[in-house]
C-alpha cells in the first residue's frame, strides 16, 4: 500500500514540538469541542478568499487541540461543539479526508474514542443515542456555500460514533487548481449511561488527508500481550522485527532497528503511528507501560525524507536543538537521519553504511581527502574498504600488524538485513541494520590513520571516511568533540559511570536517548562480531598509540567518550559529525 501521508514528507522536526506541527505539507485539523456551540479558535476562515495555490495539498484547522464538554448521565446532548477546516488540493486525482478518535494523546487496546471521566473511570464506546452505552459521535457537513464540496461517505451526514481507526469521512474523486477550498464541518454530540458518572470529559478527533483519494493512510496496529511491537510504519519498508519482551514498569533496552526505506533516514521509534507520541532512540533504554503485559506496546519507525545530499552540506545553523532532518550520501544512496544535539553541532544519527563504492575508487569527487592508493594492494588502486579476503569465511585481523590494513571493513549488517522467515528469532544480536557497517581505523581515517608510532596520541588524522564536509570527531579528552558531547549531555567528558557523574546521570542511557541514537553495535575482532547488544565501539580521529586509537566506547555501567584505547585492528562504528 503505497503511503501518500503527507507527514511522513517532513524533512525537518523538533523535539520540542510534534512532528505533525513542524515542516509539514499536510496540516492535521483536530477538532475542539467546547461546553457551547462556540467555534473552535484558530479555525480556519479564509473561504473564498484570495490565496496562492501550490503544488502541495493543505489542509488548515484546529491542530492537536483535545475537546472538553460536561456531560450529564442519560441525557443524549446534541451539537456540543463544531468544528471547520478547509482544503487546497490540485491532485487530478482528487484526495480523501479520513478521521479517527483519541482520548487525549494515548492509545489503548482498540478502542480510540472513549469517554474517561473525572476520575479516569474508562466508558465502553458505543452510539451516542441511547442504552447502555457511552460515546462522543460526530456528524460532517460539505458547507453548501462553496464552490467546491467534499463529499461526506461512510454515513457521516449524521450522527456516528467517531471511528476507533482512520475511516473515511469525506472525499472528492477529482481536483483541479483552484484558489477556493473545500471546507468541512464537524459537530459532535455526546451521551454517558445513566450509571456513569456526571463530569467534564476528554476526547479528541483528528483528521488527515490522503491522494489521490484511492490512498489510505497508515493505521496503529495493536501488540501482543507482554510485547514491545516495531512497526516498520510506511510502505516499501524491507526488514523485519520480531516482538521482545517486557513486564509491567520493567527497564528495558530497546532493539535497535532492522528497517530499511529508500529515500528516507531513520529517526527512531515513536508511540504513536502518527509521531504524536513519544520518541525514542533506537536503543534506548525505557520503563515499559504499567500495562504491557495486557496490552502491549507498539512502537512506530519514523521516517524522515531526505532534504538533500550529505556532501558539503551548510544547513546546521538552521537547525534549532534537537531538530531532525535526513540527508543522502552521493556515494552510496545511503540515506541518513541527522540532528543538532546538545553540544550545538550537528550528527549523523545513524551509523555509516557505506559499502565498496565505485564512486570512491574513482574521482573520490564526493570526498576529496580520500587517498587512492593502497600501498599494500599491488598493481592497483583501492579505496581500503575492500579486504583482500572474506572476513566473514576468515580471520579478518587478530593481530596489530600492517598486513590488516588492507583488511579494512567488514559488512555484516547492512549488505544483509535481517530476512529470516521466522520474525520472532530476531534479537539484539541479530544482522541489525541500524548497527552499520564495521570499520578498522585505518579505513575510518581513509588510510590517513596507520600502525607505529607516528600515529600516537599527538596524531589527528587530516582526513577520514565520512563524506565531504564531514569528519570523524575527535576524542583524547574533554575537550575532544566526543568529550564536549558527553558534556552537554551531562557527563564530565571524562571516563565515567553513573555514580561519578555531577548529576547521578547514567551516561550510557544519555547517550541512546533521542536524538542522540549511539547503539550498542559491538565490535569485530577476527571473524567474530563481540557482545553486540550490550556494547557500544565509535572511531574517533585521534591516534592514541602505536596500535590503537581514541574511541566513545559504552557499557551500560560506563562511558569512555573518546577517552580510551581502542585497537587500530578492531572493527567499530563510524558517525560523522558536520563542519569544522
Amino acid at each position: 500500500m503505497t503511503n501518500y501521508f503527507y507527514k511522513f514528507y517532513q524533512t525537518s522536526v523538533s523535539t520540542n514540538l510534534s512532528f505533525v506541527a513542524l515542516g509539514l505539507l499536510i496540516i492535521t485539523a483536530l477538532s475542539m469541542v467546547f461546553l457551547s456551540s462556540t467555534k473552535a479558535s484558530g479555525t480556519s476562515t479564509t473561504a473564498n478568499a484570495a490565496v496562492t495555490v501550490s503544488s502541495a495539498c493543505t489542509m488548515t484547522g484546529t491542530l492537536n487541540t483535545p475537546h472538553t464538554a460536561t456531560v450529564n448521565p442519560g441525557v443524549y446532548q446534541d451539537s456540543i461543539g463544531k468544528t471547520t477546516f478547509s482544503v487546497i488540493c490540485n491532485d487530478p486525482n482528487g484526495f480523501a479526508i479520513y478521521a479517527i478518535g483519541y482520548t487525549g494523546e494515548e492509545y489503548s487496546g482498540t478502542n480510540h474514542t472513549k469517554l474517561v471521566g473525572p476520575n479516569s473511570n474508562t466508558i465502553t464506546t458505543g452510539t451516542a443515542t441511547s442504552g447502555s452505552t457511552s460515546n462522543w459521535a460526530m456528524k460532517l457537513t460539505s458547507d453548501d456555500d462553496e464552490t467546491i464540496n467534499m463529499n461526506i461517505v461512510n454515513g457521516y451526514n449524521n450522527y456516528s460514533a467517531i471511528p476507533d481507526t482512520y475511516t473515511k469521512v469525506a472525499q472528492i474523486t477529482s481536483s483541479t487548481a483552484s484558489a477556493t477550498p473545500a471546507t468541512m464541518s464537524s459537530t459532535y454530540a455526546a451521551f454517558i449511561a445513566s450509571d456513569q458518572t456526571a463530569g467534564t470529559y476528554n476526547g479528541k478527533v483528528k483528521y488527515t488527508m490522503v491522494h489521490p483519494y484511492t490512498e489510505e493512510p497508515l493505521q496503529p496496529v495493536a501488540c501482543v500481550a507482554g510485547g514491545i511491537c516495531y512497526q516498520p510504519n510506511a510502505s516499501g519498508v524491507t526488514g523485519q522485527m520480531g516482538n521482545q519482551s517486557a513486564s509491567d514498569n520493567a527497564e528495558v533496552v530497546l532493539w535497535a532497528s532492522n528497517f530499511k526505506r529508500a529515500g528516507y533516514g531513520f529517526a527512531g521509534w515513536n508511540t504513536e503511528f502518527d509521531y504524536s507520541g513519544t520518541y525514542y532512540g533506537p536503543n534506548q533504554t525505557i520503563t515499559a507501560p504499567s500495562d504491557v503485559s495486557t496490552n502491549g506496546l507498539s512502537l512506530y519507525a519514523v521516517w524522515i525524507k531526505s532534504a538533500g545530499t550529505l556532501q558539503n552540506w551548510s544547513g546546521c545553523s538552521s537547525l534549532t536543538q534537537g531538530s531532525v532532518t535526513a540527508l543522502t550520501d552521493e556515494r552510496g544512496s545511503d540515506t541518513y537521519a541527522v540532528a543538532k544535539l546538545a553540544d550545538g553541532k550537528c550528527w549523523m544519527i545513524e551509523n555509516l553504511r557505506l559499502d565498496d563504492s565505485p564512486e570512491l575508487s574513482s574521482a573520490n569527487t564526493h570526498n576529496p581527502s580520500l587517498p587512492l592508493t593502497n600501498v599494500y594492494d599491488t598493481g592497483s588502486t583501492s579505496n581500503h574498504l575492500s579486504p583482500t579476503t572474506d572476513p566473514t569465511q576468515t580471520a579478518w585481523c587478530t593481530a596489530n600488524s600492517s598486513a590488516c590494513d588492507d583488511q579494512s571493513m567488514l559488512a555484516t549488517n547492512n549488505t544483509t538485513l535481517f530476512t529470516n522467515n521466522t520474525a520472532s528469532s530476531y534479537s539484539a544480536s541479530s544482522n541489525v541494520y541500524s548497527y552499520g557497517n564495521y570499520y578498522n581505523w585505518y579505513s575510518a581515517t581513509a588510510g590517513h590513520g596507520k600502525y607505529g608510532s607516528d600515529y600516537g596520541s599527538s596524531f589527528t588524522s587530516p582526513g577520514d571516511i565520512c563524506p565531504a564536509g564531514w569528519h570523524l570527531p575527535t576524542g583524547k579528552d574533554a575537550s575532544g568533540e566526543f568529550g564536549l558531547l558527553d558534556i552537554a549531555l551531562g557527563g564530565t567528558g571524562a571516563s565515567s559511570s553513573s555514580s561519578t557523574t555531577p548529576t547521578g546521570t547514567d551516561m550510557s542511557k544519555a547517550w541512546r536517548t533521542y536524538p542522540n541514537n549511539f547503539v550498542y553495535s559491538g565490535y569485530v575482532n577476527g571473524s567474530s562480531v563481540n557482545i553486540r547488544g550490550s556494547y557500544g565501539n565509535y572511531w574517533s580521529a585521534s591516534g592514541n598509540a602505536s596500535y590503537s586509537a581514541y574511541n566513545l566506547y559504552f557499557i551500560s555501567t560506563g562511558v569512555h567518550p573518546g577517552t580510551g584505547g581502542g585497537s587500530k585492528y578492531y572493527g567499530g562504528m563510524v558517525r560523522c559529525l558536520s563542519g569544522s
